[in-house]
């Protein structure tokens, strides 16, 4: 808004001058803060440090063979609960290092060598979570964006003959692989697990771009070029498909909780895509199968009198590709197999941790009989006992001296009797807030022979209130 007179300019540049003076403190303010937050970040990545290095010792003390006498690091050989402990301590081990993978997501990282030499020692790191999954959105919006276009150039290609689009193509896809690796490499640093065969695969691939987009215009190369032109719009629609299947994959696991926010969709087969086995499999191995065939072509072309040295070498990079892709995406079952075996070992070593309902089914009155109590059979054996019983139940039993009655044996001796009560007590305070309709209601998918056992305790309940009463009614007319 412009103003009429030199007065309202001045009284606008004193209102101006004092908000900046208070900007001048909120910048202050944030400069050190900035430094402290520098200072922090270096001593959560010193601690992550020297946490590592204290439980790769503590790992390679475990995994040692059976000491001598005269090692001193681990004095429990002898104990019979070592095994036990070993593994109580494996597991925590690997709980640890997951938290520690937790930690390093929120301070910055390293960058990798290819991102030193691409980029130079910046940092890449994105703290904001919402700047993350930005910037993951982004690269899958890329990939699908590109393989649309190679789709449609690939077909145009096919349909005609232009050295200039041929060439246009080719550089399309150096460009496009060599942005992946890039891409790929800063969301490794941000979180990502995208690790192994699929970073190389991009790698391999622009190297292989790159031959093409040299390979001069020859017999061969049009010898070759109307099979690679297939080729290419196969791949890119595969590509496309598998883009649809894993997002809507991953979608569905992060929003269980199976998945990592910053996993990408990659090419080929993985252990999280289980449940679409037969029905990604196929369109993989034909690709996969193509690229045997490519290999195979242009190494018969390689004989020939007028050959350039890029035939042989195209040859031995698609079936570098083929043995790669083949050799991983069949070693995800043996792995998923493994990851499930190993998913119900740590969930198994959980119940040391965790008392969970199953571990309270044991008898109230006698924890040591043979023939156990359910909690849900304990409650209908509860429910249908008269009110006034239950107060005669419920109240304080005073046991004489030379008769005391603890909770494995009613037939005790003295000695034991302090002891018994205090099992009583703990057993009280321990079952006193369980809520024995909500125990009812998670223990209906039990095992058959559970619900045989407990039928059949309710019934010889039943029959012993029946007997009880009966008895207090006879009681009561002898009593008349």
């Amino acid at each position: 808004m412009e103003h009429n007179d030199i007065d309202a300019c001045i009284e606008e540049w004193e209102t101006l001058s004092n908000e900046y003076r208070a900007l001048e403190k909120i910048h202050k303010e944030y400069r050190q803060k900035l430094e402290e937050l520098t200072q922090l970040q270096t001593k959560c990545t010193k601690g992550i440090a020297h946490q590592r290095y204290r439980i790769n010792i503590i790992k390679q003390s475990l995994k040692k063979s059976p000491l001598t006498p005269s090692s001193h690091r681990l004095d429990h050989t002898n104990d019979p609960d070592n095994s036990e402990r070993n593994e109580l301590l494996q597991t925590d081990l690997i709980r640890r290092k997951a938290q520690l993978y937790d930690m390093e997501n929120s301070i910055p990282k390293p960058n990798g060598l290819y991102l030193k030499i691409i980029l130079g020692n910046i940092n890449v790191s994105i703290l904001n979570k919402e700047e993350k999954y930005r910037y993951k959105d982004e690269y899958e919006k890329f990939k699908l964006v590109i393989n649309l276009v190679a789709i449609a150039i690939s077909t145009f290609n096919l349909l005609t003959n232009f050295r200039t689009a041929d060439l246009l193509h080719m550089f399309l896809l150096v460009w496009y692989y060599c942005t992946l690796t890039i891409r790929e490499s800063i969301l490794k640093v941000n979180g990502s697990r995208i690790k192994g065969w699929w970073r190389a695969h991009h790698f391999i691939s622009t190297v292989l771009s790159g031959i093409l987009l040299i390979w001069p215009n020859g017999e061969t190369y049009y010898a070759f070029r109307r099979q690679f032109m297939l080729f290419n719009i196969y791949i890119s629609f595969v590509q496309y498909l598998m883009f649809m299947y894993q997002r809507g994959c991953l979608y569905r696991l992060k929003a269980l909780g199976e998945r990592h926010n910053m996993d990408i969709t990659v090419e080929g087969f993985h252990s999280w895509m289980w449940r679409g086995l037969g029905f990604i499999i196929p369109f993989l191995l034909i690709g996969y199968i193509w690229e045997l065939y490519n290999a195979y072509t242009l190494y018969l072309l390689s004989f020939s009198d007028k050959a350039e040295w890029h035939v042989i070498t195209l040859a031995a990079l698609f079936l570098l590709l083929f043995l790669g892709n083949t050799l991983t995406t069949l070693s995800v079952i043996p792995q998923k197999l493994k990851e499930r075996m190993k998913f119900k070992y740590r969930f198994t070593r959980l119940d040391k941790y965790i008392w969970t309902h199953k571990k309270r089914r044991v008898s109230f009155r006698n924890p040591e009989s043979p023939q156990r109590r359910t909690p849900a059979a304990r409650a209908a054996s509860f429910s249908r006992k008269r009110p006034g019983m239950r107060e005669e139940e419920e109240a304080p039993q005073v046991t004489p001296p030379n008769q005391v009655t603890t909770i494995g044996d009613e037939n005790a001796s003295t000695e034991n009797g302090d002891e018994g009560n205090n099992l009583n007590k703990m057993l009280n305070d321990i079952t006193k807030d369980i809520d024995f309709e909500k125990v009812d209601q998670e223990n209906e998918d039990e095992s058959g022979q559970e619900e045989t056992s407990n039928e059949e305790i309710t019934n010889g309940e039943e029959e012993g209130d029946k007997k009880r009463e009966g008895d207090a009614e006879t009681e009561t007319k002898k009593e008349k």
